[in-house]
């Protein structure tokens, strides 16, 4: 099990694309081994990570991406819930399965994404890519690390299983100077047809959802039939953007979700729970609990992204619809049932403080609101939802 520093095998922190030289480190390193990028700013283009290895950004490393798309070449894999041709990210995984791969450290990943954005969407063909980028993993870990700056998600991980995040900090929103970076559909983690997830200790600000998770869209998700399952976040901080969202991309299924013990701060929601039609599959056993919002923003008040801090939508996307007219139940008719809220501090002067409203042809069952205080703009919203336990009171009392 060796150490394979990337400057013993050229890489350079003068301004110079030391891709080739990353790489090369990576395709020699052993089977346990790690790749070590020290102190200093190293410019890469897509490197590959490959089973068996550890990459480690010592502390004062920045691994920053080029500027140039050239640098990242197009390839085919999910995204928002489709196979698409997309450029590959700053770090990746090829399509094969992989497994015991580790990023580490108390260094940074800036994806460079500002410089990246715009000619990423001058073909509309080509999505952009992503700051980490892992596939077909069994057992992935990601520790101390910085993410930074991503021209579209920040970390993406796809049909993973086995998944331990812990105290990273990604920062989709804003840079070091507090200066939004200005680019749009930035989460923080999404988290994509993957199962035994751990997120702990970590802290997110994000210009999207900052923790999404997700299993595919319409006939893709259900054709593939890959949920995400047993995902357990705790104990972090989110500083920005909307929450722990399920969805909307989910007719692979998604189920056994627990968020706890997290806090809030400025972000819009805490929970966004979105299953529209066309999707088909289910949403179910997804509980919130032990967490804190307070939100002084007001940038989104509401729009068809986004209606409330206990947000549960199947018209998620709609300017206009009906809540009372059902349609046709069919193989898109999606299912929300089990829906947990437990011991929640909500005060926003964004949005309502609750807002839930099932598909009159598919209502969302077993909802239960247990010691929620909840205070934001108007009253509350409940329609199509059968709700068990509805225990909801405001801070002050009121």
């Amino acid at each position: 099990m060796g150490t394979y520093n990337i400057t013993d095998h050229g890489a350079a922190a003068d301004g110079t694309v030391s891709t080739a030289a990353i790489q090369r480190a990576i395709d020699m390193c052993d089977k346990g081994g790690t790749v070590v990028i020290p102190a200093g700013t190293f410019i890469s283009g897509a490197l590959f990570l490959k089973s068996n290895m550890t990459l480690r950004l010592e502390e004062g490393a920045v691994l920053m991406g080029s500027g140039n798309i050239a640098d990242y070449p197009v390839m085919g894999y999910p995204y928002e819930g489709f196979d698409q041709l997309c450029y590959a990210s700053l770090i990746n995984t090829d399509s094969a399965p992989h497994e015991n791969i580790t990023i580490e450290g108390s260094g940074t990943i800036n994806a460079n994404g500002c410089a990246l954005f715009d000619a990423e969407l001058a073909d509309d063909r080509i999505k952009r890519g992503r700051a980490v980028c892992i596939r077909g993993t069994k057992n992935l870990s990601l520790r101390g690390v910085t993410i930074r700056q991503s021209p579209a998600w920040c970390l993406h991980i796809i049909y993973c299983s086995d998944v331990d995040i812990d105290g990273i900090e990604i920062q989709s929103k804003y840079d070091e100077k507090g200066n939004a970076y200005g680019m749009h559909n930035c989460d923080g983690i999404d988290v994509d047809s993957c199962r035994n997830v751990h997120i702990a200790n970590s802290l997110i600000s994000s210009q999207d959802d900052c923790i999404a998770v997700k299993s595919g869209r319409d006939e893709f998700g259900r054709r593939a039939g890959i949920p995400s399952e047993d995902i357990l976040i705790e104990n972090c901080r989110f500083t920005s953007g909307f929450g722990v969202a399920v969805g909307s991309e989910m007719s692979g299924g998604v189920r056994n979700v627990t968020v706890r013990d997290c806090e809030f701060t400025d972000t819009h929601s805490i929970a966004s729970v979105k299953a529209v039609r066309g999707r088909g599959s289910y949403v179910k056993n997804i509980c919130y609990e032990r967490c804190t919002l307070v939100n002084r923003s007001a940038e989104f008040t509401d729009t068809k992204w986004f209606r409330g801090a206990i947000y549960v939508d199947g018209f998620y996307g709609s300017e206009e619809f009906d809540p009372d007219t059902p349609a046709e139940v069919n193989e898109g008719t999606p299912a929300v049932y089990g829906i947990y809220f437990k011991d929640i501090t909500v005060d926003t002067a964004a949005g309502r403080a609750v807002y839930m409203c099932g598909l009159p042809e598919s209502i969302i069952t077993n909802v239960s609101l247990e010691n929620v205080k909840a205070k934001g703009v108007g009253n509350n919203f409940v329609k199509n939802v059968q709700c068990t336990v509805f225990d909801v009171k405001y801070p002050d009392g009121e």
